[in-house]
């Protein structure tokens, strides 16, 4: 009679073959992994408390809510030397915000203008174009802040000789000074009407789109919108009686009073990273229209579309799928390198709050940590967004 297996002899064999299986094995290895990161971090944030209380310093952060006694030269929100580190903390983030988002902007835009230059039929414009990429991709971005900060805004007039124009205008060593809008009762249905008009613009433009795809018949979506933008705020205004009115700069000692400044920490920073970042778009530009098949522009002239007309209908959107990935690189990189502002001084979060506050209050952990949780915070944004996008313009399978 045949011996049968006995169960300690079945365990085995299960649990050998659970081991051998490759979800079973690859599931414990990412829990040994996990457990071993965690214990990492546990052991160095450990440590670091550790050395912190032995040498009597405090940890947590009920500094943000002390006084900060120090001035800062721009700020977005409201602000003085009787203000919170807290409140330096907005003000450092705010102003990292706007760098940042108008660089993007400036950039893109000039970056698109010297890609699709550069493969201009014109050699003059093409060479211009090619020389601008080519210099400004191989000059340190640091090198580029200090040429527009020193070289260029620095050697301004003192405010007594400031350049202007008229009475409203005025450019100086300090910043270009201008009229600020003043909104008194009414003046806010202005502004709403204005940005009703910016979104009944996205929506005139779309519906133009699907109405063009159904019909083939186009739609002035650019007249149509800039008069709604033009217009609507401007009824609104003169029905309201007029309620916004212009603060206008005038010197007073020996600077100006009133209006609003564009401080010239601010303008050199946006300057050297919109020519900087937008050298490397326009590679990614030209990079991308070249991707684009040339029976496509070659459809496109015997349509009878003008290169202008093939570029904006047929080139460019087919285009946008092999630019956007890199170009999501190019603003995290510009959004990182905004951090160079320490530099020259402009107010941005590491100037403020990871240089000043830090010094003033010694919670290195904390400012630090709080820093780094803002850039991350910005760039997983920003991708998330640029994907968004992406997906949009991504060809459907059928």
């Amino acid at each position: 009679m045949a011996a049968h297996p006995s169960s300690k002899d079945n365990s085995a064999n299960s649990l050998r073959k659970i081991w051998f299986d490759p979800n079973v094995r690859a599931l414990v290895f990412q829990i040994i992994v996990v457990i071993g990161v965690i214990g990492f971090f546990y052991y160095i944030i450990s440590n670091a408390l550790f050395n912190l209380e032995q040498r009597g310093i405090t940890t947590g952060f009920g500094f943000m809510n002390q006084t900060a006694g120090f001035g800062i030269i721009q700020s977005l929100v409201e602000y003085d030397e009787s203000h919170t580190f807290g409140r330096t903390f907005v003000v450092g983030l705010l102003n990292t915000i706007l760098i940042s988002i108008l660089g993007i902007i400036f950039a893109t835009i000039l970056g698109f203008i010297m890609g699709v230059a550069r493969l201009s039929n014109n050699w003059l414009i093409s060479k211009v174009a090619t020389v601008y990429i080519e210099t400004m991709r191989n000059i340190p971005l640091l090198l580029q802040i200090f040429f527009w900060y020193f070289a260029v805004l620095r050697a301004l007039p003192s405010p007594r000789q400031s350049a202007h124009i008229g009475e409203a205008v005025f450019l100086n060593v300090r910043g270009l000074y201008m009229p600020s809008p003043v909104l008194e009762a009414g003046g806010n249905l202005v502004m709403f009407a204005f940005i009703a008009a910016i979104i009944g613009s996205f929506i005139i433009a779309k519906w133009a789109k699907k109405r063009q795809m159904a019909t083939g018949q186009p739609f002035p979506v650019f007249s149509v919108s800039a008069g709604l933008i033009v217009l609507l705020p401007l009824l609104v205004f003169f029905v309201m009686g007029m309620p916004i009115s212009l603060d206008y700069p005038a010197l007073k000692g020996f600077n100006f009073q009133g209006g609003m400044v564009v401080i010239p920490e601010l303008a050199a920073l946006l300057v050297a990273l919109t020519t900087y970042t937008a050298a490397f778009i326009a590679e990614i530009v030209r990079s991308g229209i070249l991707a684009v098949s040339k029976g496509q522009s070659e459809a496109a002239e015997s349509l009878g579309l003008t290169r202008t007309q093939a570029l904006k209908l047929v080139i460019i959107p087919q285009a946008m799928r092999v630019i956007i990935p890199p170009l999501t690189s190019q603003y995290l990189n510009l959004t990182k390198n905004s951090s160079l502002a320490t530099a020259i001084g402009y107010p941005d979060l590491v100037s403020v709050f990871m240089g000043t506050t830090l010094n003033q209050t010694g919670q290195a952990i904390e400012v630090i940590a709080l820093t780094m949780a803002v850039y991350l915070t910005i760039s997983i944004t920003t991708s998330i967004l640029m994907n968004i996008y992406n997906k949009k313009m991504a060809l459907v399978e059928r």
